[in-house]
């Protein structure tokens, strides 16, 4: 029986280059997803999709068409359908196929339907394929507006970017003017709207553009990234001028004077006639919401409306309806939906996270207890409280207990209420386990309940800091510890974003909650209450850029308040949550609320336990290390019922290979599981999950390589086994084996196959 490599080269290639694809496949690959292994991110082998077909549509131009994964002889046709299923969603292309080199099936997303097994012989041509994909999506390539369609990717562009830039103008294509795409913070949404007036640019159908944003760094981000294609033909609009001989046009709300819903639009109308732009891109649109992006898509009706979102179709909840206040986030994604329609591509922080393009994620929890009661749950009361410790937190002035109120949630705590000892334990917590992982100079976010509150933090970890570099005779770095709450406070903020050896503690409320990208970030962190799954997802999105330069593939969300039971809460659109909204011009006045602080509280906190977040499906899951490895044992005891039975497997590499694909979270299980089971780094995998599942003493890869080499007298034999003891079994398996100096030194290959002789 052919494995899977032959039975591609051997068995579906010459099919298919008989049936016309010759010169149309691609093979694309991601770059693997990261596993936390220790106190450390690893990343591991990327998925590949073993072929992309295109269909011709000219003499030199092409447009992805299908998918077809192919799988060992041995296996049923079908056996691959679900990655082909998968890998065509990735590349936004209508049909999925999958063979095993003498039948496959077919699965159509149009209609839903999958074919019976048929010869491979009669795989559909690429014209075939062409005509039924054009008249599924009613795309008329002679029209005008399918001339941006024909655009080819950029070098730079990854599969998803490629596949959400021709959605949309698939969209476009067939006469539509609106479209929504939906993905996760830090998957490069603006890359991708330059992808789009690239296209539209390029085959003539770009006459004016406006890029809305809602913060000036998201203005000067997108600035940058589009000179680099439209040069001094991209222009930022300020105040003191609309820059109205530039192509594409970039402003903020505030600029255009719509930076509040029912706000003056005076600045929009004086300086930009109606239907002045051709195309309009909404960035952000799950945080700008209805009422600021509508009055310029109502004042150019006649342009292409695009909107950006970092927002899910729908997500699953997780949390009580009472602990959980979607009505805000509710009424942001119904109207996004209800304007644009459904999103024409989607791609999760899951979906990412699973590819490789996203850092990987360590969730580390914390209970909090204020004088014996569980914060989150029983709040405080005034009788919890020293009544000779209270004060008002602006005057200092002593205040009367019957001037509090009788009961403050967990909410208030920190924005009404400031607990001396809860913000010295919190920073203590939170600052030992930074000592505890790689010391305390890593690029920290820390989201506080108020402003007062992010000043109290950023003293408390700044005194924490400086006594540790006393006590250690180290020279102390400044700033270490900065509030960055509005432009005032923001001074550090560069150096927090760009600078390694300095500003390292950033405390804020949510001006960073979308509009600032820090690659460098390694912490995520949660002192302050939330119930809004959006800000709670802008927040995340802080933190799951990769820095290849810093070697930063992973970071770790510290939640000392339940905001993570807001990962994958659900949106659901519910028609009693309405979102209510003042007339124009009403604004509601309030006097500031009175702070007050108090001391001589006991706080104690508990670590819930570390979790691992795993990407399932379109989502994110928790899951403890117990439940990973019971997941693991049933599936691998379902294919090897004993450890001879594994160990044959093992060998294999295509039934390991399928033996891996088939655990949880696919092939990234053995790494976890060696850092759970407290075994050493250098344990092969299957000494991993041998010991885990069958009791098996497990040993390390030197060690095997030792005993193998003790008792074989034969040099190249010897020196492969060194291999191994460097790198496991993929050393063994890998092209540059023979390449590497001590088997080259051992006589290489011709020493090996004299060996085997």
């Amino acid at each position: 029986m052919l494995n899977e490599a032959d039975t591609r080269a051997k068995l579906v290639d010459p099919v298919l280059r008989g049936r016309g694809w010759e010169g149309l496949i691609r093979r694309e690959q991601t770059p693997g997803r990261i596993d936390i292994v220790g106190a450390g991110g690893r990343r591991g082998r990327g998925r590949s999709t073993d072929y992309l077909l295109h269909a011709r549509v000219d003499g030199k131009r092409t447009l992805p068409i299908a998918v077809l994964e192919a799988k060992a002889e041995e296996y049923a046709p079908d056996h691959g359908l679900e990655q082909a299923k998968r890998d065509a969603r990735l590349h936004h292309v209508p049909f999925a196929f999958a063979t095993n080199g003498h039948l496959f099936v077919e699965h159509e997303f149009a209609t839903g339907r999958t074919t019976a097994s048929a010869p491979l012989t009669e795989f559909p041509t690429w014209d075939d394929l062409l005509r039924r994909y054009l008249k599924q999506r009613e795309i008329d390539l002679a029209r005008r507006e399918a001339a941006p369609l024909l655009k080819p990717a950029r070098a730079h562009d990854r599969a998803y970017q490629y596949a959400a830039v021709r959605a949309v103008l698939e969209r476009i294509a067939v006469g539509k003017k609106r479209a929504l795409l939906s993905l996760a913070t830090g998957t490069g949404k603006t890359h991708i709207a330059v992808g789009l007036l690239r296209a539209l640019n390029r085959s003539g159908q770009l006459r004016r553009a406006l890029f809305v944003c809602d913060r000036r760094e998201l203005r000067e981000q997108a600035l940058r990234a589009l000179h680099d294609e439209f040069k001094a033909d991209a222009a930022k609009a300020t105040t003191r001028n609309p820059e109205k001989n530039a192509r594409v046009i970039v402003a903020t709300y505030q600029t255009l004077g719509i930076d509040d819903e029912g706000g003056d639009d005076s600045y929009l109308s004086r300086h930009y006639p109606e239907n002045y732009f051709s195309h309009i891109i909404i960035d952000e649109c799950h945080r700008s919401a209805w009422g600021k992006w509508r009055a310029v898509l109502d004042r150019n009706p006649e342009a292409v409306h695009i909107g950006l979102t970092a927002t899910p179709r729908t997500w699953e909840r997780v949390g009580e309806p009472d602990d959980i206040e979607t009505a805000d986030d509710d009424a942001i994604t119904r109207d996004n939906h209800q304007y644009f329609g459904e999103p024409v591509y989607e791609y999760s922080i899951a979906d990412a996270m699973d590819d490789g393009w996203l850092a990987a994620m360590k969730l580390v929890r914390a209970e909090i207890f204020i004088a014996g009661l569980l914060e989150r749950e029983q709040g405080v009361s005034r009788d919890d409280l020293d009544a000779d410790r209270l004060r008002d937190a602006t005057s200092g002035a002593r205040a009367s207990v019957n001037e509090v109120p009788e009961h403050w949630d967990a909410p208030s705590l920190g924005r009404r209420l400031h607990i001396e000892e809860r913000i010295e334990e919190m920073c203590r917590d939170l600052f030992a386990r930074l000592l505890e992982t790689s010391g305390p100079h890593q690029k920290t976010l820390i989201f506080c309940a108020s402003d007062s509150h992010a000043d109290r933090v950023a003293a408390e970890m700044g005194n924490l800091y400086a006594i540790w570099v006393e006590a250690n005779n180290m020279r102390l770095v400044a700033p270490y510890a900065f509030k960055c709450t509005g432009a005032s406070e923001a001074a550090h903020l560069p150096e927090f974003k760009e600078n390694a050896a300095r500003a390292f503690i950033a405390c804020t409320v949510d001006l960073v909650t979308t509009g600032v990208d820090v690659p460098r970030l390694q912490n995520v962190v949660w002192f302050r209450y939330l119930k809004s799954p959006i800000l709670f997802h802008q927040m995340l999105g802080r933190g799951t850029r990769i820095h290849e330069e810093s070697d930063k593939l992973h970071f770790t969300a510290y939640d000392y308040t339940n905001a993570s039971r807001l990962l994958d809460a659900s949106l659901a659109q519910r028609p009693e949550a309405e979102r209510e909204r003042k007339p124009d011009g009403e604004r509601e006045e309030r006097d500031p609320p009175r702070i007050f602080e108090a001391g001589g509280v006991e706080v104690r906190i508990e670590p819930e336990g570390a979790v691992v977040m795993v990407p399932e499906g379109r989502r994110l899951r928790r899951v403890t290390l117990g439940e990973y490895r019971a997941d693991i044992a049933d599936r691998i005891l379902g294919q090897a019922d004993g450890i001879d039975a594994f160990r044959e497997h093992w060998i294999d590499k295509d039934k390991r290979t399928a033996l891996l694909e088939d655990l949880p979270q696919r092939k990234h299980s053995p790494d976890i599981l060696r850092a759970a089971a407290g075994l050493d780094e250098t344990c092969d995998g299957y000494d991993v999950l041998a010991h885990l599942i069958f009791d098996e003493e497990p040993r390390t890869r030197v060690e095997r390589a030792r005993r193998f080499r003790k008792s074989e007298d034969r040099a190249i034999l010897r020196a492969i086994a060194l291999q191994f003891g460097y790198g496991g079994t993929q050393a063994l398996e890998s092209g540059a084996l023979f390449r590497t100096p001590a088997v080259q030194s051992a006589g290489g290959i011709s020493a090996f196959e004299a060996s085997a002789l």
